[in-house]
């Protein structure tokens, strides 16, 4: 029997927490934080939720298994992961779910699918592993359709074609991170993509929202790492050349980068690989403060050692993850090659930390050791970390920028102390971290954590406005609103504000012309568009 995901959390529902455990779980973490209530509220069982009657009925005559209306289907493809998504199934709460999920085995069950979408008015929002974090997979799509469908893509999982000359592969746009590097393995080359959501997302997922990988520096975003996408869309399929490299006008690849699903479905991709490294060396590196990390950093982004993780966490981070006791700013800095050994390269960004005040036990440190392994234990278990919060009341939430340096301190300075402000105005306190996940020549990407005490019930609303100073602080100070989580519906107002209105001409028009009906993902990156019959 096939596994089920949880249907309100993160992981495997085979994985969650029995009774005795999630008690345990919850008094220690409330006993860590210093709030939060130690006896658990449970979760609304999978049994117990209650959905409205699908709207719409899947065709006839289509192969038994390509679509589904059953409760248990629609329930896990109602939601991504935000802290919004998991509190409302936590409590049984599905306000929008689709009224049928199809699952396509190979792009003419897809192009069927959008063929019969488009002809019934139905709105169509591509689903990989549902591990969104704005709002992107949700069927909120207003009054204008006759429904909505699921596309679950994760059937199309396979790997196609390897070419080993120019280490590249062609990947079905379904297949999850795992059984993506278990199918390179035999060919002894990796992808080395490794988002927080690895085990649970897709590539077709990973592109479409510009994921960011684990690793701080050097070709970590997924935009890099793609040679070719193919993608169909109601008005037809594209696919671009592989080359690695084109000045041929405005790349057909890039309009789909970032695009989560409004205009076209991702069905394929050429990636480019590289060997498994065989050659690692790390520290843990203290600093007195973010200030003076946050300077280290700097120089070392721009000194061209690319270390492959080079990571700040602040002080009260640190000491949230147990990866130091709260006194230091924690730079947990790694290098690795599938060529040569990297100690010379770490040596000379020790001498970079040391002259910004950096200092560190001359003991190498593993990754599954000290500081470091404390961290990437933490960094892993984090979402399954949040379900237990959820569970005692407390509010445990992301939100990640990007700035460049000559505006960095300033910038996280204000951003955590408008955010801090509205924390304690509606929590009583709380902690609000930031570390720094990603690090370029000319600037940075600060990662922000919040963990407050909240009411039980009152969780959406309290989020919501913290949310809404997040977004407005960044927007004010020049930030994006979104490095890697996408913009999805909820990132959209500060989206609108962030992008030029040329631009946004450019892409209404882009979208009506590959999604004449306008069904693809509707109210993602733009306005929900009126049907030309209501005009």
């Amino acid at each position: 029997m096939a596994r089920e995901r949880n249907h309100w959390g993160w992981g495997w529902e085979d994985e969650a927490l029995p009774p005795e455990q999630l008690r345990a779980a919850a008094a220690g973490m409330a006993q860590h934080l210093g709030f939060g209530d130690p006896q658990p509220e449970p979760a609304v069982a999978l049994a117990a939720v209650v959905l409205s009657d699908p709207r719409v009925r899947a065709p006839a005559n289509a192969r038994p298994g390509l679509w589904a209306d059953d409760l248990p289907a629609r329930v896990r493809h109602t939601y991504g992961r935000a802290y919004r998504d998991v509190v409302r199934a936590f409590r049984g709460r599905f306000d929008h779910p689709p009224d049928l999920v199809a699952r396509p085995r190979d792009e003419r069950e897809v192009e069927q699918v959008l063929e019969w979408a488009a002809g019934a008015n139905v709105a169509v929002i591509p689903f990989g592993g549902g591990t969104s974090v704005v709002g992107g997979v949700e069927a909120r799509v207003g009054d204008g359709f006759a429904g909505a469908v699921s596309l679950d893509l994760t059937g199309l999982d396979r790997l196609l074609e390897v070419d080993p000359v120019s280490r590249a592969a062609r990947f079905q746009a379904g297949v999850l991170g795992p059984a993506l590097e278990a199918q390179l393995a035999p060919h002894g080359l990796t992808l080395r993509h490794y988002p927080q959501s690895f085990q649970f997302s897709t590539l077709g997922g990973w592109i479409v929202t510009r994921a960011g990988g684990h690793f701080a520096t050097g070709p970590t975003h997924i935009d890099d790492l793609v040679e070719s996408v193919r993608a169909i869309a109601p008005a037809g399929t594209w696919e671009s050349r592989r080359l690695p490299g084109s000045g041929a006008g405005p790349s057909p690849d890039r309009l789909l980068f970032g695009s989560e699903g409004t205009l076209g479905v991702v069905t394929e991709a050429w990636v480019r690989l590289r060997p498994k490294p065989l050659h690692r060396a790390g520290r843990a590196v203290r600093f007195a403060s973010f200030t003076a990390g946050a300077a280290a950093l700097r120089a070392l982004a721009q000194s061209g050692l690319q270390p492959e993780n080079c990571r700040l966490i602040d002080a009260r981070e640190a000491a949230l993850t147990f990866a130091g006791d709260g006194s230091a700013t924690l730079l947990v800095l790694g290098f690795e090659s599938a060529h040569e050994p990297v100690d010379a390269r770490l040596e000379s960004a020790l001498a970079l930390c040391r002259e910004a005040g950096g200092s560190w036990d001359e003991r190498p440190e593993g990754a599954r050791g000290g500081a470091v392994g404390s961290w990437r234990e933490a960094f892993l278990r984090a979402p399954y970390v949040r379900d237990v919060l959820v569970s005692i009341g407390v509010l445990s939430e992301t939100f990640e920028t990007a700035i460049t340096w000559e505006r960095f301190d300033g910038f996280v300075a204000a951003v955590r102390a408008a955010v801090g402000a509205k924390v304690d105005e509606l929590c009583g306190g709380g902690l609000v971290s930031c570390r720094v996940t990603h690090v370029y020549p000319d600037g940075a990407a600060p990662y922000f954590t919040v963990v407050a005490p909240v009411r039980r019930g009152a969780e959406l609303e309290t989020w919501d406005a913290i949310k809404q100073v997040a977004g407005d602080a960044i927007d004010a100070a020049g930030g994006t609103i979104t490095h890697h989580h996408a913009v999805g519906r909820d990132h959209r107002p500060w989206y609108d504000r962030q992008r030029p209105e040329p631009f946004a001409v450019a892409l209404r028009g882009a979208k009506a012309a590959v999604d004449p009906a306008g069904i693809l993902n509707p109210g993602v990156l733009l306005p929900v568009a009126p049907r030309a019959a209501d005009l």
